[in-house]
């Protein structure tokens, strides 16, 4: 029997060969709403992508789909560099209101480019032009983005490849439990900063994720994120957290940093800030801290009005105390399926990693994560992986995803470990 190749499709024969995703999820999707994607033939899958991180209320919610429709029938501009609009001050009085007031935070918002690695790159010049200095101390497994400035503060070796130049200002130091359990990587890091000859200068700022979304999901404790910015504190060090995955209520709470009780100079966001997978980015700035001139961070698509529109009708679900209690239980649902996945499957090292609705399951063999992924797809199971050599499955349902929807993708994913153990077996 003769076997033949599939035609090539318009994606093959046009797209870039940057592409990512869809090699690994070869479906043409035609539809989404809640946890679920339907390809163009009327397969359903399970999302437990959320879009990378940028789908936390899920694909499609009602209300904020009728919000932006209702905008865009309005005749609301969509397009509004930085002029002001009424869509930006209802995002701004409503981030004020829901987010900050209630935490006690005071922060000024800055709009930067619409995409995370954009607010990255606004947060260090905001730190270099504060603190006159100019390194940034990044962790290792960390991951900021792939435009120059905020790659270089990223670890894994094959994306900074892609630069073609060097990449400096940047130096990396152990994130927790990195050199194992007996280095405390404060202790080290601070040792390094105060010793006049560990040949490491002050920087200017720490840039930190509390859980690491691309680095495979290492998690750092609330008092190791404590020490950290004790250290930045007492040295005139700013702290910036990267909250462009991790936040918006993956964690269980808005901040992943909420639990360690510590105020970050700079956070940055992206991803579900608009909650329905438009474009934004903003970076939050302690209001002394805000000296950057007119234009000297600016970008034509600042102004997503649609994406303000859209965050704003996400920030609803934020002013409803329930709303959080139900992530949270959420979240319980889902360590308890993980758990109960590495105990059946002890055998192969499985152990849970990440918090929250940021999950991780990593294995003895560093490859089987891979295989997991794609027999995951072949069941109807969108889920990928995290690593420098993609070793960790990552496991991120929308937060809104109900428990049978949790058990129904756990299900498949007990599944998919199995086919791809047994297709192990027989290499």
């Amino acid at each position: 029997m003769t076997v033949t190749e599939p035609p090539p499709t318009v994606f093959d024969e046009l797209e870039s060969a940057v592409r990512t995703y869809c090699r690994r999820f070869p479906a043409v999707f035609a539809k989404a709403s809640g946890h679920r994607m339907w390809d163009e033939r009327g397969r359903v899958y399970v999302d437990f992508l959320s879009g990378a991180g940028a789908l936390n209320y899920g694909h499609n919610p009602a209300a904020v789909k009728a919000a932006v429709v209702d905008y865009l029938l309005a005749d609301g501009p969509v397009h509004g560099l930085d002029l002001h609009t009424t869509a930006k001050a209802a995002f701004l009085e409503r981030f004020r209101d829901v987010v900050l007031a209630p935490r006690n935070l005071d922060y000024r918002i800055q709009f930067t480019g619409p995409t995370g690695t954009n607010a990255v790159e606004a947060a260090f010049k905001t730190a270099r032009r504060v603190t006159g200095r100019t390194d940034i101390v990044a962790f290792t497994g960390g991951f900021h983005g792939l435009s120059l400035g905020a790659l270089a503060a990223s670890a894994t070796a094959f994306k900074r490849g892609a630069a073609g130049v060097p990449l400096g200002h940047v130096t990396r130091m152990p994130y927790e439990g990195y050199a194992g359990d007996g280095v405390d990587t404060i202790d080290l890091l601070t040792r390094l900063l105060d010793d006049p000859g560990s040949g490491v200068d002050l920087p200017a700022a720490f840039v930190v994720e509390t859980v690491q979304g691309e680095g495979g999901l290492s998690a750092a404790s609330p008092r190791w994120l404590r020490r950290l910015a004790d250290v930045a504190r007492e040295r005139g060090i700013l702290l910036i957290v990267d909250d462009i995955q991790a936040g918006c209520g993956r964690t269980g709470t808005f901040f992943s940093f909420e639990e360690a009780g510590i105020v970050p100079d700079l956070v940055c966001l992206s991803k579900s800030i608009s909650g329905i997978g438009l474009p934004m980015a903003l970076v939050l700035v302690r209001p002394e801290l805000d000296q950057l001139g007119p234009g000297e961070h600016s970008g034509t698509f600042r102004g997503n009005n649609l994406a303000f529109v859209a965050a704003t009708a996400c920030l609803d679900h934020w002013a409803d105390p329930e709303f959080t209690a139900r992530v949270r239980a959420n979240a319980a649902t889902l360590a308890g399926l993980l758990d109960e996945l590495a105990v059946k499957f002890g055998h192969l090292g499985c152990a849970v990693r990440g918090r929250g609705l940021i999950r991780g399951l990593a294995f003895a063999d560093d490859g089987l994560a891979d295989r997991v992924s794609r027999a995951a797809f072949n069941k109807g199971l969108l889920v990928e992986t995290s690593g420098a050599r993609g070793q960790v499955l990552k496991i991120m349902p929308p937060l809104v995803t109900d428990e049978d929807g949790l058990r129904h993708g756990t299900g498949l994913l007990a599944d998919a470990i199995a086919a791809a153990t047994a297709e192990g077996d027989q290499q």
